[in-house]
């Protein structure tokens, strides 16, 4: 085995992975690809719609703003707590504020993943 080769059970899990990840997607993020089913063939002619599948670029999109509202809501209930809000409980502060930060932490570790991968690509040999 060499050091910087990926096996194909790593890659299986991966593509495991990745399948779960898009049955487990929002419906509304089910968009299919535009000019996709042209490109590959998708529709085979017998009157069946092609399977809808998901845009990278919404999906990433999506999760990035789902971070960002949560560290909204997280600096917002923050201000209130502090100004003396009698409806903003420390515990409901403290949860928001772990809530946004574990968010935010997951968002930069899938960032540092996709660098990774992209490094990996760029540095195989063809």
């Amino acid at each position: 085995m060499s050091v910087g080769a990926i096996d194909s059970g790593r890659i299986q899990a991966m593509l495991a992975q990745l399948k779960a990840a898009s049955s487990a997607a929002p419906a509304n993020l089910a968009a299919p690809i535009q000019g996709l089913d042209s490109i590959k063939g998708i529709n085979s002619g017998d009157g069946s719609k092609p399977t809808p599948s998901i845009d990278f670029a919404t999906a990433l999109r999506s999760s990035l703003d789902q971070v960002n509202q949560s560290q909204t809501k997280a600096v917002e209930l923050g201000k209130n707590f502090a100004l003396g809000d009698d409806s903003v409980n420390l515990s409901d502060v403290m949860v928001a504020t772990q809530k946004a930060s574990l968010s935010f932490q997951a968002t930069v570790q899938v960032r540092n993943k996709l660098v990774s991968a992209y490094h990996d690509i760029m540095n195989m040999q063809v």
